[in-house]
């Protein structure tokens, strides 16, 4: 839906205008999986496909919120929002107007309508696009002039202590600070970012983003079990978190740490390193190599944190016999998405192997498209 669909929409459902409308991207993490949580480093990009908030301010402290693909609409008051209070969908708006006058911010009653593309449970962050797009639009409209690593850290909060999923903060980063044409290497313990060009029609190469339409199971109580046991391995080792294990301490940390900490521990400390060696070999223009460590991160994320799947193995797999350079499982993990590094020219050859494995082990039939990098969080023009 298009801004002038989305506003149209929002006046028949409403009966008033909109001040404005907002937008927050997905995004597609190229390496750095399961290490945000631990202050660690990432490299995500922003996708094109975004969520649209199309918001009015209320004069009084009612908020409601609705929703161009769910039936389900929440009307509450501002006052009475608690964890536990909105579900569903409505849960990330809600949480993030919840978190935000938890902070001290005069953000009062609003009218929502969203709109999203960005694919549900793909492990795309269509719930932080969601979030950030809502935030962006509060902050704007109740002049709390929160900056964008804030509100990013704003919007973490809303998922952990509202909606009850225990997500570091990369998501919301990428989704407000991300740059068009860049990757965003990101220290998600002091919050810096650098971009980093991601020049892939430079070097006549494109990525592929799978989508296996593998839904996440378990994924809440998985997800929660692995950063539960990284941060009993840190304290452990005696620690502040495993960032601060280096490649060359691992060894003797690992001695220190039981069968079941050891994998998981040895992920998190190679896939920070990675992250850094990743990020240089994109200032320098090696894709190749790169890929070459895409796959070494999915390996790790699979052998060792275990949080992949047969559907994300046979589309990484599948993908590099049919002459992608690097891929890997991207996002949380559980089901979701693969991302491939292929070279231009050969999509189709490798969107054909990917659909006939997937056939052949009874698979759901899964979706593609190519990602680029895309520009963060913004306020949209209205032309009516």
């Amino acid at each position: 839906m298009n801004v002038d669909e989305l506003t149209t929409r929002f006046g028949e459902m409403y009966g008033s205008a909109v001040d404005g409308v907002w937008a927050a991207p997905g995004r597609v993490n190229l390496i750095g999986e399961h290490t945000d949580y631990v202050g660690g480093f990432v490299l995500p990009i922003a996708l094109p496909q975004r969520a649209l908030a199309a918001v009015a301010r209320r004069d009084d402290d009612v908020l409601r919120c609705a929703s161009t693909v769910s039936d389900v609409q929440v009307e509450t008051t501002v006052a009475a929002l608690s964890p536990g209070k909105v579900t569903g969908w409505g849960s990330y708006p809600a949480g993030v107007v919840w978190t935000l006058r938890e902070a001290g911010y005069d953000v009062r009653g609003m009218d929502v309508l969203i709109s999203s593309n960005v694919p549900v449970g793909a492990g795309l962050s269509s719930s932080a696009a969601l979030e950030c797009a809502v935030a962006l639009a509060a902050n704007d409209l109740f002049d709390c002039a929160i900056s964008r690593s804030q509100l990013a850290l704003l919007c973490q909060h809303a998922e952990n202590a509202f909606v009850g999923m225990p997500s570091g903060v990369m998501d919301q980063m990428a989704s407000l600070c991300c740059t068009e044409g860049q990757a965003l290497f990101l220290d998600c313990r002091s919050l810096h970012g650098e971009t980093v060009p991601f020049a892939l029609a430079e070097n006549g190469l494109e990525l592929l983003v799978v989508d296996t339409r593998a839904e996440h199971r378990l994924v809440d109580g998985e997800y929660a079990d692995r950063r539960i046991s990284v941060e009993e391995a840190a304290l452990a080792i005696g620690v502040r978190s495993l960032r601060d294990v280096t490649s060359a301490g691992l060894g003797e940390a690992l001695e220190r740490l039981d069968e079941r900490l050891r994998p998981r521990t040895r992920h998190v400390v190679t896939e920070n390193a990675r992250v850094e060696i990743a990020a240089d070999l994109m200032r320098g223009g090696d894709y190749a190599a790169f890929g070459q460590l895409m796959y070494m991160s999915h390996r790790s994320l699979r052998d060792d944190y275990e949080v992949s799947c047969p559907e994300l193995d046979t589309a990484v797999d599948t993908a590099l016999a049919a002459g992608a350079l690097g891929a890997r499982m991207t996002g949380g993990g559980f089901g979701g998405c693969a991302i491939a590094l292929i070279r231009q020219g050969t999509r189709e050859t490798v969107e054909k192997a990917v659909r006939a494995a997937f056939a052949q082990n009874g698979f759901r039939a899964p979706r593609f498209f190519a990602a680029g990098a895309s520009a963060g969080a913004r306020r949209l023009p209205i032309y009516q």
